[in-house]
């Protein structure tokens, strides 16, 4: 027993002041990149939430792909050593800006030191900023030159819906999440995820299902953009929101909509958009062949294709994270 009581006290000792530096380094990292933005803004007139949202689009599917480095610095945007150089260049590896422009890279020296390194956050950011400058700074130019660079029209759609969610808050720390339905609420769940399903043909469970009354208030989970709102003979009344992590959540089988609730719209956590209920496998309107419940999916976009994957360990996360800042209120 002794023993234990030991144990107890070093962990608590030892975890919290890890926890606190972890956060204190996430927030740091944030105010950094916040200045690189603003820097590159005041130089391009490219509304800094356009940069954010470039950047954290490319962070997310150099994370969900492994033909993709991982990101070492600030920012998350990513050029082939070719493409930055030029790919006539005999040299790769140049960091020379006339020579990489005389090749046609797109590589540019950002911070004024001469070079135009791929490795240089400021060079990194302010050479994508030139690619879209040869279109405009406004809102439908921009858009333009989003689409001649990806040429994907969901992509453009998601690094938009970033920027209205970045401008919407004005800052970058939009981590935090709230579990599906309230704490408070009669619930029950477990891993349900890769389950077999029958109705409309053989099929994965492709989400948790979360058991609560009907009309049980469904809240958003994440900051996110409403991208989907409707029918869907699988999943009745349902809805659709991209996070900030380029997550795709998907809330089904609800009873009805949040009043005003709309495609486009800006979300955070807890905030409701719809009712529990039991609508779907039918045409529009259809109800009541199951129990009420929650039909909750999570679903990751790579830049060429989106796919399900597990909500339950990140249900379990959030809802012993917001226990924990209930009890600090």
């Amino acid at each position: 027993m002794r023993y234990l009581l030991a144990f107890i006290v070093l962990s608590l000792l030892f975890t919290f002041p890890f926890n606190v530096a972890a956060s204190e380094k996430q927030e740091d990292i944030y105010q950094k990149r916040m200045e690189l933005y603003k820097r590159v803004e005041a130089t391009t007139q490219i509304p800094w939430y356009y940069l954010a949202a470039v950047d954290q689009y490319e962070r997310s599917i150099r994370k969900a792909r492994k033909d993709l480095p991982a990101a070492e610095g600030l920012t998350g945007i990513y050029f082939k050593p070719e493409v930055w150089s030029g790919l006539l260049n005999p040299n790769p590896n140049d960091t020379n800006p006339e020579r990489i422009q005389f090749f046609d890279g797109v590589g540019y020296d950002g911070n004024g030191d001469g070079k135009a390194e791929i490795t240089n956050d400021e060079d990194v950011l302010q050479a994508f900023a030139q690619i879209l400058l040869t279109y405009g700074t406004d809102h439908d130019n921009l858009k333009i030159g989003l689409w001649e660079y990806y040429k994907r029209d969901k992509t453009v759609g998601i690094i938009i819906g970033k920027a209205k969610i970045y401008k919407t808050f004005g800052r970058l720390n939009l981590d935090e999440h709230s579990f599906p339905v309230p704490l408070r609420s009669n619930h029950s769940y477990k891993n349900t995820w890769g389950d077999a399903r029958g109705w409309g043909g053989r099929r994965i469970h492709e989400g948790t299902d979360i058991f609560a009354d009907y009309g049980v208030p469904v809240r958003a989970t994440g900051y996110g953009i409403v991208e989907m709102k409707g029918w869907n003979r699988y999943g009745g009344w349902r809805v659709g929101i991209r996070d900030i992590n380029n997550t795709y959540h998907y809330f089904a089988h609800l009873s009805g909509f949040a009043k005003d609730l709309k495609i486009g719209q800006i979300v955070e956590p807890g905030q409701v958009i719809g009712g529990v209920g039991s609508s779907g496998y039918g045409p529009p309107g259809t109800s009541g062949k199951f129990p009420p419940h929650l039909h909750y999916g999570m679903y990751k976009d790579n830049g060429y294709t989106e796919w399900s994957f597990d909500p339950y360990p990140h249900l379990r996360l959030w809802s012993r994270e917001e226990r924990a800042r209930n009890k600090n209120k």
